[in-house]
């Protein structure tokens, strides 16, 4: 027995029962610009009623131009196209991350799946899956790469959406997991007199004084050049880091642009320039020793014994073998940033100053990540307006 409900041409549908039982809604979603014929669409379900109220949908968007066709593209596939042909304009280490998120988490979950069928419940279960055995003490990620992976999917989506693979994004009503900042650890007065102590003789001294108190990221100050230090004015200007190449059997090194992409110019303590220029007398008596094994093409203020690159884990093994003998475990490569931007604002610097030593986005930033300094310097405004009170009274 088959039942049938016909239409006009323009978003016509009917209804017929299938032999199998199924029932299967039929549909014009278009003329064919070669052809000239009408495009047939079929549905499927289970009962009239279901297949008539989604025929009833389809036909009424088709009618009002509204309409998307079902992709039958699958996630694998379009994360390929996405990280192939929408992300040329992000940094090479980003893109690299991209992929590696891809491969590791995304694909695995979610590759086989049709775009038009991904949906928020999906990815939910997906999030919370990634978190769940590290809260219970299991070997999950934390939620900051979680976060990370969501950010991922999200971007890889919505350019889905933007030319019009899917309707909507489903990653847009997830709830992310609550990502916990990691407390500050910057040296205290006395950790920095011990680890200046620490330091003095080796190879990176001068790297690690000068991050120290200029609050560098690590690959800028791998990255910088000398066509950058000023003596004469005192200043160092920054505009690009060092970075490795993430290729398999890639070992070479390139210049990008900073982390927020806006240059600066610091200007630092003569003490910092003067470990400069003693860094430059002994990059020249390296040279010379090298001959004609120099290597140096971009004038690298930091270099090997052969003028080549320094490498971000020879620098940061050695860092962490001379927190390890100051009994400082923990400690971390950055954490000579953090230090040096409470040094700052313990001695006096407004947020605006070290915003922009920093090259942070916005002071605001910077004073929600150092909030707790601030808070001392509270503290100590405080103490010294109560010094003034009682000042003020025993007159």
């Amino acid at each position: 027995m088959s039942t049938r409900d016909s239409r006009g041409t323009s978003g016509g549908g009917n209804i017929r029962q299938r032999p199998d039982g199924r029932w299967e809604g039929r549909y014009t979603a278009g003329i064919d610009p070669g052809t000239g014929k009408q495009i047939q669409k079929s549905i499927y379900g289970k009962t009239q009623k279901e297949v008539r109220e989604r025929l009833r949908k389809i036909t009424s968007e088709i009618d009002e131009g509204s309409y998307l066709e079902p992709s039958k593209c699958r996630v694998g596939k379009w994360l390929d196209i996405w990280l192939n042909e929408y992300t040329e304009n992000v940094k090479p280490y980003t893109k690299y991350s991209y992929r590696v998120t891809i491969k590791n988490h995304l694909k695995p979950a979610f590759g086989y799946v049709r775009l038009a069928e991904l949906n928020t419940v999906m990815v939910q279960a997906f999030l919370n899956n990634l978190v769940r055995s590290k809260a219970e003490g299991g070997k999950g990620l934390s939620p900051k790469t979680a976060i990370n992976i969501h950010g991922v999917f999200h971007r890889a989506l919505k350019q889905a959406v933007n030319i019009g693979l899917i309707r909507s994004n489903p990653t847009d009503a997830c709830i992310r997991p609550r990502g916990e900042r990691k407390p500050i650890r910057p040296l205290e007065d006395e950790e920095v007199g011990a680890f200046l102590r620490a330091i003095e003789g080796h190879r990176f001294a001068s790297l690690y004084l000068v991050d120290l108190f200029t609050g560098m990221r690590q690959g800028e100050i791998l990255g910088l050049t000398w066509d950058c230090v000023d003596f004469r004015r005192g200043t160092i200007f920054l505009y690009r880091q060092l970075q490795q190449r993430q290729a398999k059997g890639d070992f070479g090194y390139y210049f990008t642009s900073l982390k927020n992409g806006k240059s600066r110019t610091i200007t630092p303590a003569p003490t910092v320039m003067r470990v400069l220029q003693a860094q430059r007398k002994a990059q020249n008596e390296m040279r010379l020793r090298a001959c004609a094994a120099w290597h140096n093409d971009e004038e690298l203020v930091f270099t090997d014994e052969l003028g080549r690159p320094l490498s971000r884990r020879t620098v940061y093994k050695n860092f962490k073998q001379i927190a390890n003998q100051l009994d400082l475990p923990n400690l971390r490569f950055h954490d000579l940033r953090h230090t040096f931007a409470t040094i700052s604002f313990q001695s006096g610097d407004d947020p605006k100053t070290v915003q922009e030593n920093l090259g942070h986005h916005s002071a605001a930033f910077t004073l929600d990540v150092y909030g707790h300094v601030t808070d001392r310097m509270k503290r100590e405004s405080a103490e010294r307006m109560e010094r003034f009170i009682h000042s003020t009274i025993a007159r």
